[in-house]
């Protein structure tokens, strides 16, 4: 049976979408194509109709990730107007968050990896750094301009690092130590 043009589009939707949760939670090389198109509902075979290589799709999963983590920090922001960027920290500094393998931030889930991959996927993961600086610049007093503001990179580097810290211990009671010291630090740099 013949895919229509539409049928393959919302297949290959469907795959990046898959992929972009998979990769966060088994990484680049944790997971083969064959496992992700079965996570689709879908066969191998039809994988290089959809995709130049993995690479292609590792970049686009990444893109998606990317704009879903980007898209629940402008949700969390705009549930909190009075207080955007402390409504973005008590989300992202969670325990929550931090137990979201597969749809949490894919720059704690996936930065090491995509320090290794090609110019593509470190593409899309600098335009969605990008727009975290954006945010947390506008949140923090930083005027818009080409170069990121040092304290919005503060802010996100010490986010960014407390999860990465909190995932990697054994120690629940270290792990929220990880997140409560960042939040503190966060928020004390940001009154400064």
């Amino acid at each position: 049976m013949r895919v229509t043009r539409s049928q393959a589009e919302q297949n290959r939707q469907t795959v990046i979408d898959v992929a972009s949760r998979l990769f966060r939670e088994r990484g680049f090389d944790g997971i083969g194509v064959k496992d992700l198109m079965e996570g689709a509902g879908l066969t191998q075979g039809g994988f290089y109709k959809q995709f130049a290589s993995k690479d292609d799709l590792v970049a686009q999963a990444s893109r998606r990730a990317l704009e879903s983590a980007a898209n629940r920090w402008s949700t969390a922001a705009a549930a909190s107007p009075e207080d955007p960027l402390g409504a973005v920290i008590d989300f992202y500094l969670s325990t929550g968050h931090r137990e979201e393998r597969m749809d949490g931030c894919p720059v704690v889930a996936l930065g090491s990896d995509a320090a290794r991959q090609g110019a593509e996927v470190k593409a899309s993961f600098e335009a969605g750094i990008r727009e975290y600086l954006e945010m947390l610049g506008s949140w923090v007093g930083e005027a818009d301009g080409d170069a990121p503001g040092g304290k919005a990179m503060a802010v996100l580097s010490t986010m960014v690092g407390a999860v990465v810290l909190s995932r990697a211990v054994n120690d629940p009671d270290l792990a929220k130590a990880f997140l409560s010291a960042a939040t503190a630090q966060v928020r004390k740099a940001v009154a400064a």
